[in-house]
């Protein structure tokens, strides 16, 4: 810390100065400490937030008597969940790298611009959205493959969750604002205040109140709205950089901001919204190939690879201020290397998860079912989906690298390649065309990780490393 940050932490109130002095030092830290300080609090955060929809599923499995098939009813809503979480994501990580950009190069106000345009968006959007939702709601899950005893379970939980919409969003999309002025552990109790939550409520209103699928969906918002109370508080009350509503005259003038902000995002809301566009698909496929059941087995695949997946998740956006922040101060050395880092570190973590998945399937499909039918049809769909999965961290690499470098053109062209062109035409070509059934639905993904991933990755270094050389140069 130089003598000025210390004379300057001096005349602030304690309570400032204790949030500032836990901020990660993104232009001198040692890379690998700040991406571990970085990732460590994400992945504990985007751990205890797959609980938001975990803690439900392993409760509503076990739900007497129709368990299973209020599993798979619940299935059928995560599209719909999909696409609010895509647009939460469109926002804050559409607006967080530009944020960290503009802080690496000192311009507080078009940083602080950048924060209250998300916010704005945000706020927007998360009122449409649940508008939206809740006048179509019967039509959209008939539409994703619901059956009418489907829909008796899928419908009230639904209903209940878009209720949440804007906590959900909120708590969500402006995450990434704390995480990118290096307050990762704030980011952390953020997520963790609802996790916990969830996971004290879910039982209490599942089984005790006797309220079942519906006490799942109250449980999920309660804890929403806590993590949305508490993302704010921050942001109003505690950050350096404290976020606001735009004023009216402001609205106009923040469009360049919402352009950037959304083109940026466009790529994460892509990958986000054709999540939920494949998972429509393979429903509407299983059915018919699988039936209900296999609906149920996707739901716990789909759970699976949530949690498989969540660390990676972490590692990526803890790299992704760090790119950012030295990116747009033109530190091309501490890029390459947060790169490397990045990578090594995903790659490896990824090579112990896949010799689980592979020697040891059941063990992690009975955390979320104890059926023994589900659970010996979920073993084989688990070992093909998952065949090619470190390929999937090449496409999960260069993507953040190209986001958090402001590539827009590659990051949104990379997000369509592998699921719109690749996943969803063999989803229909593997069943029908070759006759491979229920196999062909779950095969579909590693084919497209195998050469959308490769792709991707080898495009990121023919196109950054090239740049970081010349600014090398420049410098």
């Amino acid at each position: 810390m130089t003598v000025a940050q210390r004379i300057y932490l001096h005349h602030l109130p304690h309570t400032q100065r204790s949030f500032i002095m836990k901020q990660i030092d993104f232009e001198h830290g040692k890379i690998t400490d700040n991406i571990l300080r970085a990732s460590i609090p994400m992945l504990v955060a985007e751990v205890l937030s797959l609980l938001y929809n975990i803690v439900d599923r392993i409760y509503i499995a076990r739900i007497p008597d129709v368990g299973t098939t209020a599993l798979g009813a619940v299935g059928l809503c995560f599209p719909i969940i999909t696409i609010i979480l895509a647009f939460s994501n469109l926002f804050g990580s559409g607006g967080a790298p530009l944020f960290s950009i503009e802080r690496g190069r000192k311009d507080t106000k078009e940083a602080s611009m950048i924060m209250n345009t998300s916010f704005f968006l945000i706020c927007v959007c998360a009122l449409l959205l649940m508008a939206v939702g809740m006048i179509f709601a019967k039509p959209i899950l008939l539409l994703f493959g619901s059956s009418e005893n489907g829909l008796i379970y899928a419908y009230p939980y639904l209903m209940i969750y878009l209720l949440g919409t804007f906590p959900s969003m909120v708590a969500t999309g402006m995450n990434p604002f704390i995480n990118a002025q290096g307050y990762a552990t704030t980011g952390m109790i953020s997520v963790v205040i609802g996790a916990v939550a969830n996971l004290i409520l879910d039982p209490i209103f599942i089984f005790a109140f006797g309220m079942g699928i519906r006490g799942a969906a109250i449980a999920t918002v309660i804890s929403q709205i806590l993590s949305a109370a508490f993302v704010l508080h921050f942001l109003l009350c505690k950050a350096e950089y404290k976020v606001r509503l735009l004023h009216r005259e402001e609205i106009r003038a923040s469009s360049k901001y919402a352009k950037n902000i959304i083109s940026l995002g466009t790529a994460g809301f892509i990958m986000q919204l054709t999540n939920g566009l494949v998972s429509i698909v393979c429903n509407n496929v299983l059915s018919v190939t699988g039936g209900d059941i296999y609906i149920s087995v996707m739901t716990i695949v789909s759970s699976v690879r949530q949690l498989v997946e969540t660390p990676i998740y972490a590692m990526n956006e803890g790299g992704s201020p760090i790119l950012s922040y030295n990116y747009g101060a033109r530190r091309p050395a501490r890029v390459r290397k947060a790169m490397i880092v990045m990578s090594a570190m995903i790659l490896c973590y990824t090579a112990v998860m896949w010799s689980v998945i592979i020697f040891a399937p059941g063990a992690l499909i009975r955390v979320f079912s104890s059926d023994p039918s589900l659970v010996k049809d979920s073993i084989p769909a688990l070992n093909q989906y998952f065949a090619a999965f470190i390929f999937m961290d090449l496409q999960y690499i260069g993507q953040t690298v190209f986001k958090s470098l402001n590539k827009k053109k590659h990051a949104i062209f990379f997000s369509l390649l592998r699921k719109v062109f690749i996943v969803i035409p063999l989803t229909y070509f593997m069943p029908y065309v070759l006759h491979m059934g229920t196999s062909g639905v779950f095969l579909a993904e590693p084919v497209s990780n195998v050469i959308g991933g490769s792709f991707c990755f080898i495009t990121m270094l023919c196109t950054v490393l090239p740049e970081l050389r010349g600014m090398d140069n420049c410098d």
